[in-house]
């Protein structure tokens, strides 16, 4: 690891102080700076560029807090009260900083996360006897601009109540939004002007210059959840919308304002790994238990059907098993008792099948029972040998319940519990510090049965916070979506969890062969890489495992015709490409996808005609000398 390197200082009084920074590679410049309102109050600003083009036009930066009781309470009646908390803060100092590492994630999307950028703090004071300072520290990475509020240590110990984020964005008029009200709905194309109702982060922006922008944030354990929503007052402007007050005791930093830029979609996804820079590094000293994998629901809630889920796990590479809602009951009121099992389960007796098998034993558990036994039943199903625990209905938003949740995954890392936390929950890389935490939902997921253009805008929108559990179905007849669809959507979706066969059970298969997709697949990956997409229109994803590629394509509605470019393949080998695609009726299975096997090299590009709601799964597999005897070479088909 590099060490940081302090390089500034502050400038003389009677010039103007900014915060001026360019990530390393010339990609990002950031700027904070002060002004005079109209009312001459002091206004904290800042603005965003990416390649000389504008992002975020001059905006307004800062916080509102009340702290007017806790001055009464602590002696000091006699401060003034402007109307806004910021309006008497001085920009005193800056100073600049570098760094470089690089950290190995436990499990990701890319087995080496490089942390460059460079950094600088803009120091702030009130010159009125209150002895409020407040900084601003902000990182340049090329992959995108990083932003907090910094509390330093306040020598009366006032408490801080923060009750509004006054962090604004403007964007150029014309720029456009692809937005959801809340975590599991649908998306709507409007222009920012447009968005009345608070809408989530990742919030993904086309700009009328070129240029694909993301809204995010990192590091919220001690906050509330935050949204945008058009300001009601400046034009093409969206206004922060903190969810609860949150109180602070100082010394105290922020969660990351995230700001990504770039020339495509595609790359806000590559560069997400922004948010886990932003992140502290992994908590948990021995990480050994915590293993990525694939996991299938069992829907019975019988010994019998256990028995026979956890054959079926061990005979197609499905490291774990799911015990959804009402394996105890009540389940969903505070009498509910997760300690006790219902009697036709057998716990122990399953626990011990599934380790005879290879298979491990996850349980869900409603906040009702979290919120009652937490504490007791953790200790209580490591010593069952339950492996992991998928946490239902967890209210999330409040100061409150965010500093809950996020304790709850410590605890149960302290019990060696691996975690997937459902409904509205999104993540913004703690997993990096409590990787226990494999997954999360936030997502309209497989199991409500959404289209495919749906699905062709999650990727660049959605995904950018980090991994999603989609809750692949396969068997079942509700589907929207073409089985091939369904195939690439389980690579296209990164979860270290990834959930197959969510409504399905083992009898519902019947020998289809391109079963060996779900059997080889992984779910953590070296590289993984956008090859082509937009929202809304399709999405080819191409993820490395060792020497092993994993590609998926997904068309939208109407199906596209795609073009894949093999130039991420070694060029030194032939590979075995393993294609699955859509038959239709010449291929006599259920599911109707075709299995073609064809030998390839880097130097080449396949064709797809993707049909309508339809995809494509590839896994390359260099291919020995036997190997290559064995099968025919693509000669260019559409396939």
């Amino acid at each position: 690891m590099l060490a940081l390197a302090a390089l500034g200082t502050s400038c003389f009084a009677s010039v103007p102080v900014e915060l001026d920074l360019t990530s390393p590679g010339g990609m990002h410049h950031v700027k904070f700076y002060g002004k005079k309102s109209d009312s001459g109050a002091n206004v904290l600003c800042y603005r965003v560029d990416f390649n000389g083009k504008q992002v975020v036009e001059e905006s307004q930066a800062g916080l509102q807090l009340d702290n007017r009781v806790w001055e009464m309470a602590l002696g000091m009646r006699s401060l003034p009260q402007p109307d806004l908390w910021m309006d008497r803060m001085e920009i005193d100092s800056v100073s600049y900083t570098r760094h470089d590492a690089e950290w190995k994630p436990l499990c990701g999307e890319r087995s080496r996360v490089r942390d460059h950028y460079n950094g600088g703090t803009l120091y702030l004071s009130r010159k009125d006897g209150s002895n409020y300072r407040l900084n601003v520290e902000v990182r340049a990475y090329d992959e995108g601009i990083g932003f907090r509020y910094f509390f330093p240590e306040h020598p009366q110990a006032v408490f801080h109540k923060v009750t509004g984020d006054l962090t604004e964005y403007t964007f150029p008029a014309g720029t456009m939004a692809w937005a959801e009200q809340w975590a599991q709905a649908h998306f709507e194309y409007l222009d920012v002007n447009a968005i009345k109702k608070p809408v989530e982060r990742a919030l993904t922006l086309e700009l009328p210059n070129g240029v694909w922008a993301a809204l995010a944030d990192a590091d919220v354990d001690d906050w509330c959840l935050t949204k945008f929503v058009a300001s009601s007052d400046k034009r093409n402007t969206l206004a922060s919308v903190m969810y609860s007050p949150v109180d602070v005791v100082t010394y105290y930093a922020t969660p990351w304002k995230v700001i990504m830029a770039a020339d495509r979609p595609g790359d806000l996804l590559e560069h997400n790994f922004i948010i886990e820079n932003l992140n502290p590094p992994c908590e948990i000293a021995d990480a050994s238990w915590i293993r990525p994998g694939k996991i299938m629901r069992e829907t019975t809630l019988t010994n019998e059907g256990a028995f026979r889920t956890i054959d079926f796990c061990a005979e197609h590479n499905i490291p774990y098993m799911l015990f959804d809602w009402k394996w105890y009951e009540p389940c969903t009121s505070h009498d509910g008792d997760a300690t006790k099992v219902i009697s036709r389960l057998d716990m122990p007796r399953i626990v011990a099948y599934g380790k005879e098998k290879g298979v491990g034993i996850w349980l869900y558990v409603n906040q009702h029972a979290l919120q009652k036994q937490m504490r007791e039943l953790f200790p209580l199903l490591h010593q069952w040998g339950i492996v992991g625990v998928k946490s239902g209905f967890v209210q999330y938003a409040s100061h409150r319940w965010a500093t809950w949740l996020h304790d709850m995954v410590r605890y149960a890392a302290e019990n060696k519990l691996m975690m997937n936390i459902h409904d509205e929950f999104r993540p913004s890389g703690f997993s990096r510090t409590y990787p226990n935490l494999l997954t999360q939902e936030g997502i309209l997921g497989n199991e409500e049965f959404p289209d495919a253009t749906h699905s062709t805008i999650l990727p660049f929108t959605r995904m950018i916070n980090g991994a999603a559990d989609y809750t692949i179905c396969y068997f079942d007849k509700r589907l929207k979506n073409t089985h091939a669809h369904q195939l690439a959507a389980s690579v296209v979706f990164y979860s270290p969890l990834t959930t197959i066969f969510w409504y399905d059970k083992p009898e519902l298969y019947h020998g289809e062969p391109e079963m060996e997709w779900f059997e080889n697949l992984q779910t953590v990956f070296d590289e993984s890489h956008v090859v082509d997409g937009e929202p809304g229109k399709n999405v080819t994803m191409a993820r490395r495992h060792g020497n092993e590629w994993f590609v998926g394509m997904l068309a939208n509605n109407e199906g596209s015709e795609e073009e894949l470019d093999l130039s991420f393949l070694d060029k030194d080998k032939t590979y075995l490409a393993y294609v699955y695609t859509d038959g239709g009726e010449e291929i006599k299975t259920a599911t109707q996808v075709k299995c073609s096997y064809l030998l390839v090299k880097a130097d080449e590009t396949m064709r797809f005609a993707l049909k309508p709601r339809g995809g494509a799964a590839l896994r390359f597999v260099p291919a020995d000398t036997q190997t290559a005897k064995r099968y025919k070479k693509y000669k260019g088909q559409t396939l």
